[in-house]
């Protein structure tokens, strides 16, 4: 019993060790880990802002320009796709800002709009539905060098800003016309949250996908803001369930060969149910 124990471990340690052995897997697990904690600090600010469909509505135009730069085969379509994401994002912070009906309604149609154009674009240009999927769902094998730079400048620039400036971010959050008053530039922090976003999603999407990229930053802080209630401790527990789901998401997907962002949304999933279980259970035992 205890020998047929101890080779099993062997042989999941083995398997780990030629997992970590291709260099594509260590290039999404970097790639993925920074894309997380990033999507889980700026994904606070806009789930308490209601701006959380914002980051769906990028992620379709991400992945429309993504298509037209497939489309023009330039080399690195990082260079097209996060212009034209950045400047979506400006214009649907606006969209969604407007309270009522419009706002909603305007970023659903320009997210689909920018869906079927980029499938119709992939469809006429490649003639391949594994392209299609891989846009949507994701691929590991996709991620450059690139990718790993980029993201690693995007995650010291977010961490930085939200180190030296988190009481105005906290400020801002919960209250613009306290922080107006008090001096804070509400169109500057608006700006910053929504280029950062923007490059988030698309360096993320390669990963996890057009579809699927929204769920980085709308589960981390949800899940978190059921067993917290200081705005700091969301913050930090969302950026641990971001990097827990990815780190779950990216080994299940490896070894039962499923897309990796539909994997690491089902991680997602599990954890946001097992923290509202927590969750119930305390409310009960407190009420005793």
């Amino acid at each position: 019993m205890t020998a047929s124990i101890f080779s099993g471990r062997c042989i999941i340690v083995t398997e780990i060790i030629e997992m970590f052995s291709f260099p594509f897997i260590i290039r999404a697990f970097a790639v993925g880990i920074m894309v997380s904690l990033c999507a889980s600090l700026l994904g606070v600010g806009l789930v308490l802002r209601r701006f959380s469909m914002i980051g769906d509505g990028l992620s379709h135009v991400g992945y429309g320009a993504l298509a037209v730069a497939a489309a023009l085969h330039v080399s690195t379509p990082l260079y097209v796709s996060i212009p034209i994401v950045i400047a979506a994002a400006f214009l649907l912070l606006r969209l969604g800002g407007k309270s009522g009906a419009a706002g909603d309604s305007a970023i659903g149609m320009i997210s689909s709009g920018a869906l079927a154009v980029g499938t119709i674009i992939i469809a006429l240009t490649t003639n391949s539905n594994a392209d299609i999927t891989a846009y949507m769902f994701g691929s590991i094998y996709a991620l450059s060098d690139t990718d790993v730079w980029l993201c690693a400048a995007l995650f010291v620039i977010v961490a930085v800003l939200f180190i030296l400036f988190y009481n105005r971010i906290f400020a801002v959050t919960f209250d613009e016309n306290f922080s107006r008053s008090a001096g804070i530039n509400i169109n500057i922090y608006n700006i910053t949250m929504a280029l950062l976003t923007a490059v988030t999603v698309v360096i993320g999407m390669t990963l996890m996908g057009a579809l699927l990229i929204s769920a980085l930053v709308i589960f981390p802080p949800v899940t978190a803001m059921r067993v917290c209630r200081s705005f700091r401790k969301v913050m930090v527990c969302a950026a641990i369930i971001g990097v827990a789901g990815l780190i779950s998401g990216l080994f299940a997907s490896y070894f039962l060969s499923t897309p990796p962002g539909a994997s690491i949304v089902a991680s997602d999933v599990v954890l946001y149910f097992a923290f509202s279980l927590c969750a119930s259970l305390r409310c009960a035992a407190s009420k005793r």
